[in-house]
């Protein structure tokens, strides 16, 4: 449905209705095109919004899928197409730069080739082992834009191709809308932001009082101005050039919101909700046996807390409190709902809240410092050269003796007997072997390890490890423990 060429352009000025522009697919090949070649991008994207507003594209009258009309998304596929030299663009590439699918871009390829817009030159093909071959097209401009804006075209070479012809002139009464539709090429087309493509309806086109047909290049009409008239313009499908007013300043005002107001909205006050949601999110991230619960459910059972002003602070000293600090439950949040139970009737007060987080920060600091000793405790022991006895005998004798002088030293039946070589000699100990003990406590505390005199003195007392160890041995031995205790000393040997 090409209309066939004029025979004068400066005739009276009556002009027919244009046909509806349709290229079946067997015209959509360079070698079977009726258009011409586009001399460069500039000039093409001029027939593409000719084209976006005479709304002389209507597929749904020759199938039933893909785009109702030319939409604002076509001209921006069609815009990124005009960037390319050779046209040569993948599927892939117009997916990351629209951000649409696969078919949608297929969708709008095909709106440009069936408007005579886009001619093939190679098709792309797809084979199962090789990578997908991109379609290399001629962007093209169709009869029917030269036919409705008068445009002359000759070919220079009279054996050359009939899409090789280049333009020569236009008609006066076009110059006008030529020169809006450079204006609309020039700008560059946005993305657009909407989903649902915009509508193109076309109207029948008005007849004037001569009886002419007054065409208007716009989406209410389908002829084209002959007459001069000055309100035929193309508005592209929502592509319109904005009002005097709003150009005052020289700056098109921008549709995003500032970043003041947008950090004001951020920034605004939780309500009692977001205040139960924030304090549910912060304790699942911070206490263990928490993590994976649901939020809302947290936020349910803690709100009463929340709604109190509590915080994850007052929280964890509450469950210290109440000896929830434990490594792993079943369900979490049905143990956070009884260890929460009556906490809001107790710490009703801001002052007692505080007092709770100060008494559950130094429980947290003794057990830190209980923790380092008992690591330090250890290395020295492991890294020590001190092995214990491996002859069960000489243990059970040591065991004896140490149950005898704590029997002796605290009243028991062997009070009245001295702890001296006597009693010794009762146990099977003779002096040699108190000599070798004292020379391995010795030893030990030279390393600084005072694990068999501390063992002594907590099982039998003081003055039976005296008897044994000697009173010297003993006081530099609970010398170096408390030393050992402190935090501001660190203890190590060569």
């Amino acid at each position: 449905m090409v209309p066939a060429p004029r025979a004068s352009v400066d005739g009276d000025g009556a002009v027919g209705v244009l046909p509806e522009l349709w290229v079946p697919e067997s015209g959509q090949w360079l070698s079977s095109s009726t258009g011409r070649i586009a001399p460069d991008g500039y000039s093409w994207m001029q027939a593409v919004h000719w084209v976006a507003g005479s709304g002389l594209y209507q597929p749904r009258r020759h199938r039933s899928s893909g785009l109702r009309s030319f939409n604002a998304t076509t001209v921006y596929v069609a815009q990124l197409l005009a960037e390319l030299s050779p046209c040569f663009p993948g599927l892939g590439y117009l997916q990351r730069r629209t951000g649409l699918s696969e078919r949608m871009v297929e969708y709008h390829l095909a709106a440009l080739r069936e408007t005579g817009l886009l001619a093939y030159i190679v098709k792309g093909t797809r084979k199962r082992g090789e990578p997908p071959q991109a379609s290399e097209f001629a962007r093209m401009i169709p009869v029917a834009f030269d036919e409705a804006l008068g445009i002359r075209t000759k070919h220079h070479n009279q054996d050359a191709p009939a899409y090789t012809r280049v333009m020569t002139g236009i008609a006066e009464a076009s110059r006008e809308l030529m020169a809006r539709l450079a204006k609309l090429a020039a700008r560059k087309v946005r993305q657009p932001q909407s989903k649902t493509s915009s509508r193109v309806v076309a109207k029948g086109a008005r007849r004037g009082s001569s009886g002419t047909c007054v065409t208007a290049v716009s989406p209410g009409s389908r002829c084209t101005p002959m007459g001069g008239s000055s309100s035929s313009v193309s508005t592209a499908g929502g592509t319109s050039l904005p009002p005097e007013s709003k150009l005052a300043s020289g700056q098109r005002k921008s549709p995003t919101p500032k970043k003041s107001k947008v950090k004001a909205r951020s920034g605004r006050k939780l309500n009692a909700v977001g205040r139960r949601f924030q304090l549910a999110r912060e304790l699942t991230q911070e206490l263990d046996w928490l993590r994976g619960c649901s939020v809302p459910r947290i936020a349910w059972v803690a709100r009463h807390v929340a709604d109190a002003g509590w915080t994850v602070t007052d929280v964890r000293a509450w469950l210290h409190f109440r000896g929830g600090d434990v490594a792993r439950v079943r369900r979490g949040s049905g143990l956070l709902a009884v260890l929460l139970s009556n906490a809001v009737t107790i710490l009703d007060t801001p002052a007692k809240r505080a007092e709770a987080v100060a008494q559950w920060r130094a429980a947290q600091e003794a057990a830190r410092r209980h923790r380092i000793q008992q690591v330090r405790a250890q290395r020295e022991r492991f890294e020590g050269d001190w092995e214990a006895p491996r002859s069960s005998a000489v243990t059970r004798q040591v065991s004896q003796a140490f149950a005898h002088v704590h029997e002796v030293a605290n009243g028991g039946r062997n009070h009245d007997q001295a702890p001296a070589a006597d009693a010794l000699s009762e146990q099977g100990l003779v002096d040699p072997q108190f000599d070798q003990m004292r020379a391995q406590a010795e030893g030990e505390l030279m390393r600084g390890v005072t694990d068999l005199i501390e063992l002594a003195v907590d099982a039998m007392g003081r003055e039976a490890a005296e008897r044994i160890y000697g009173a010297d041995l003993v006081r530099r031995a609970r010398q170096l423990a408390s030393a050992a205790r402190s935090s501001l000393m660190t203890l190590t040997h060569r």
